[in-house]
């Protein structure tokens, strides 16, 4: 959607004296980092699997605090720039989160990984290796998404145009990504080329690092030309298939922003407005498909209500993130991560503090599913960047920091979730940090 800017008292109480300490020790670890690799002091870790509506590594829980940063390749590219990539992910780890959302793909635009169907960038996809490596050496794992429905950085318009300008394309239509042959063929041949790629960096295929947390389809999709979601849930079925038949070690999910279709009329209610059952998207139905891992939502109540105040938006988050837990539950029987969650700095009566609060309120609402062992997996912030990065920051984005309010209530909900893990997740810095607190 147009909102990004894409470049082409909690449930429980912690003493401050030890809370700050933990502060201490993150604010002392931040600032510019050059990255060395050092594999023989990496963190081990392991696949991420599912149990029913949990998570778990090993047969143990598994919970995501986690956060966006959907330029991690386009800076590993070059040499300048590449640095940023290490300080962000080192950034994660001195915060506890576990899993970083990153797009693994970038189609016929500047710094292209593939540049024509079929035909890919070197250079780019080392930078894709790289970060890969980096995430493993931070013991931060990747949720990796395959393409973008939105056309930053190429996305299904310009599988359209490839098939177009070849005289193979049946439309001119977006949407026509999702039903057309050859369309197909293009992004089975991208996610095969993905999923089998050998890592020039650590010698590890894609498909068998566990420091990829799981593959994303595609990011928000919407096909508006079939409301009845039909055509967009036979494309699913297939390529979630596609995926499982290379690669049955990884998660998978769609990408969903959550809204509700023809399928579900009883929680058709729950949608901001009319408008978000006619995308084509339907989120139980999609959700259901059986090589769909988890189920995924967005959070962006302050772009879907214009003319709605703070506080009945904090009251329709909360109703969104219920609804959608509550179907995880008892529906799909699945984790569901909210795979993208901010609050726009662009709102007429916007204040800082409302971050801390609209934060707050995700966070409590994950940390109380997990206590019962429910649904709620995890939530992933939208988005995190480092210093100098202005012109891939859009109204939600921020370094972390730079708010250190902010920054506090990421590393509580990070300290609080450990609780309930079965194996030790985060860095062992990080978890002494908690203990001390405890």
């Amino acid at each position: 959607m147009s909102r990004k800017k894409m470049a082409s008292g909690y449930g429980m109480c912690y003493p401050i004296v030890g809370f700050a300490s933990c502060m201490v020790f993150i604010y002392m670890s931040f600032g510019d980092v050059k990255v060395k690799l050092n594999f023989n002091k990496a963190p081990k870790l392991d696949f991420v699997g599912r149990n029913g509506t949990q998570f778990v590594v090993n047969g143990k829980p598994f919970y995501i605090n986690g956060w966006n940063s959907y330029w991690l390749m386009d800076h590993a590219v070059d040499e300048y720039s590449r640095y940023r990539v290490g300080q962000m992910l080192e950034a994660g780890s001195k915060m506890g989160l576990t899993v970083c959302r990153t797009w693994a793909f970038n189609d016929g635009t500047y710094n292209a990984l593939q540049m024509s169907p079929g035909v890919f960038n070197e250079r780019v996809f080392k930078a894709l290796d790289y970060v890969i490596a980096e995430a493993g050496q931070r013991g931060i794992r990747l949720l990796l998404a395959l393409v973008n429905n939105l056309q930053a950085y190429g996305g299904k318009t310009q599988y359209v145009k490839w098939a177009w300008e070849e005289g193979l394309g049946l439309s001119a239509s977006n949407d026509s990504f999702f039903f057309d042959p050859t369309i197909r063929d293009y992004f089975k041949n991208y996610v095969k080329t993905i999923l089998t790629r050998k890592n020039t960096v650590n010698g590890i295929r894609y498909k068998d690092d566990p420091t990829i947390f799981g593959w994303e389809i595609i990011n928000e999709p919407r096909c508006v030309t079939d409301a009845s979601g039909d055509t967009l849930q036979d494309w699913l079925e297939e390529m979630s298939a596609f995926i499982k038949s290379i690669d049955n070690r990884h998660l998978v999910t769609i990408g969903l922003e959550g809204f509700y279709g023809p399928k579900s009329p009883e929680k058709l209610s729950v949608n901001p407005e009319d408008w978000a059952s006619r995308l084509g998207a339907d989120f139980i139905r999609n959700s259901q498909i059986a090589n769909i891992d988890f189920a995924s939502v967005h959070i962006y109540p302050d772009q879907w209500f214009k003319k709605v105040g703070f506080e009945d938006k904090l009251k329709y988050l909360s109703k969104w993130m219920l609804s959608h837990i509550e179907d995880g539950n008892k529906e799909l029987k699945k984790p569901v991560v909210f795979s993208e969650f901010g609050l726009s700095n662009l709102n007429k009566d916007f204040k800082p503090e409302q971050r801390d609060i609209f934060y707050k309120v995700i966070y409590d609402i994950i940390y109380k599913s997990a206590k019962k062992g429910g649904s709620g997996a995890g939530a992933l912030i939208w988005q995190y960047l480092v210093d100098g990065m202005e012109e891939y920051n859009d109204d939600f984005g921020m370094v972390p920091w730079e708010v250190p309010s902010l920054q506090t209530l990421v590393v509580k909900q990070s300290c609080r979730l450990s609780k309930f893990e079965g194996v030790a997740q985060q860095q062992p810095d990080f978890k002494a940090s908690c203990m001390q607190k405890q």
